[in-house]
């Protein structure tokens, strides 16, 4: 049986590199704090201060998006990684002298940080509304021109495989986007596979898929120098997980359950009853019942229970990883490391009261109803006038389209050849254009370009 090594698994390669890089190539920062850094300030990471994480739009401040979301599970995949990375630099002393456990920190705190970047305007169901715009709207003309997994890629768009693409910049002229370390990359991709086939959801790294066609040699690049394991049933691009993708998933997995959970209760939506009957079990000891009983105000009360079930649940999935370790270098453990908690009932009462009472809410459908309208009235406008842009010099031009196009970024009003010569390309580029839009300017654009509301 083939099986992973941390040594390859943690090789600091670039996009372009011929080999690893020293680790501590710059005096004050390791390759997998630049990461970290280079995400913090890349363009599509700010933009989630104003896209929905649960909520959209929300009036108050306290209401999470994508940006306060990604922080905090960046937080927590820190603080999994130095637990597990101090755990593992013990158990293989043959990793101490090039690594220490912060490496492990920052890796997965970087991969945590990025993890929603792909992720368009009004929450998950943005991703649902381009994927309708293709198979059930205007864009299903487009299908007899594209090959069974590039349609795919479309009409199950993922906001796993967008992160990917944005994070490489794959349609833009800089090779290699922001560059970030490949176990960087491979920790991020939680899903390394492509949109086909579709598997039975019994792993599960194999639920969605992780990078598009355009990205998928890329992909197997990373995998291939990191010595990721092959899944064995076919000669797609498709692998089994880095390790610390499932730290990342793990992250995401405590933030979201419990911190939507906080939104809700902050909200009024949930009953503050369920507070205490779901945290107070998952924070055990580490709960001091006499300080507790001295707070005053339930919010106040919330925040401690959400900040004591977090840290319980962290050092938990910390005991899990290592527990199953072997078995990922293996690439035979493959199912996420919530559902091995001892909280697992406590956890799953959480996540249906909070999609019953937060997702199900009037106030979130009712703006992920308009979402489906304006992601596919945008994508429906933004392809015609980049289809134009390409099309034979020589056919007739729409002047609505060419006024429209002049709102494209340069990369794609000044389209290069390969863009020029594909059409699948051409509708990734849009999908990716769209999606990296804001809940606001997605909803203003949209009005302005319907004509229901002219430019001040």
């Amino acid at each position: 049986m083939i099986l992973m090594n941390w040594h390859t698994l943690l090789q600091a390669y670039r996009y372009g590199d011929i080999a690893p890089r020293n680790l501590n190539e710059t005096q004050n920062r390791s390759i997998f704090e630049q990461d970290y850094d280079r995400i913090i300030f890349a363009t599509p990471f700010r933009r989630l201060q104003d896209k929905t994480q649960v909520i959209p739009l929300p009036e108050h401040d306290f209401v999470h998006n994508r940006l306060t979301h990604s922080i905090e599970v960046s937080s927590v995949g820190r603080t999994l990684g130095k637990i597990a990375g101090q755990a593992l630099l013990e158990k293989y002393p043959s990793l101490s002298p090039t690594y220490t456990h912060h490496d492990f920190g920052a890796i997965v705190a970087a991969a945590s940080l990025a993890h929603d970047i792909g992720n368009p305007p009004f929450g998950h169901s943005g991703e649902s509304a381009i994927g309708e715009y293709f198979l059930n709207g205007p864009g299903a003309r487009f299908k007899p021109q594209v090959s069974d997994k590039q349609w795919a890629d479309l009409i199950k768009f993922e906001g796993n495989a967008n992160g990917f693409r944005i994070l490489n910049n794959s349609g833009n002229t800089g090779k290699g986007g922001i560059r970030l370390s490949y176990p960087t990359l491979a920790a991020f991709t939680k899903y390394p596979k492509e949109s086909l086939p579709v598997y039975p959801k019994g792993r599960a790294s194999e639920k969605k898929f992780g990078y598009f066609q355009t990205e998928k040699d890329l992909y197997h690049q990373i995998a291939q120098a990191l010595g990721l394991v092959k899944a064995p049933d076919n000669s797609d691009v498709h692998y089994r997980r880095h390790p610390l993708a499932f730290l990342v998933e793990a992250a995401d997995d405590i933030c979201y359950h419990i911190i939507d959970f906080e939104d809700g209760l902050r909200l009024g939506w949930i009953d503050f009853s369920y507070a205490e009957e779901l945290l107070i079990p998952i924070a055990g000891e580490a709960l001091y019942l006499e300080n507790y009983s001295r707070i005053a105000f339930n919010d106040e009360k919330v925040s401690y229970l959400r900040a004591v079930a977090i840290n319980s649940l962290i050092k938990e999935m910390a005991e899990v990883f290592l527990t199953n370790e072997e078995a990922m270098l293996a690439g035979t453990f493959d199912t996420s490391l919530m559902n091995l908690s001892k909280h697992k009932v406590l956890i799953d009462k959480i996540k249906e009261i909070s999609l019953n009472k937060v997702y199900k809410a009037r106030e979130v459908i009712e703006i992920e109803a308009a979402g489906f309208e304006v992601i596919g009235g945008l994508l429906d406008l933004f392809l015609d006038a980049l289809n134009q842009i390409c099309a034979d010099p020589s056919s007739q031009k729409s002047y609505r389209s060419s006024k429209i196009a002049e709102l494209l970024p340069n990369h794609l009003k000044y389209p290069s050849q390969e863009l020029t010569d594909s059409l699948y390309l051409r509708i990734v580029a849009i999908c990716e254009f769209v999606a990296g839009l804001t809940d606001k300017h997605a909803i203003s654009l949209f009005r302005k370009l319907k004509g229901i509301e002219l430019p001040r």
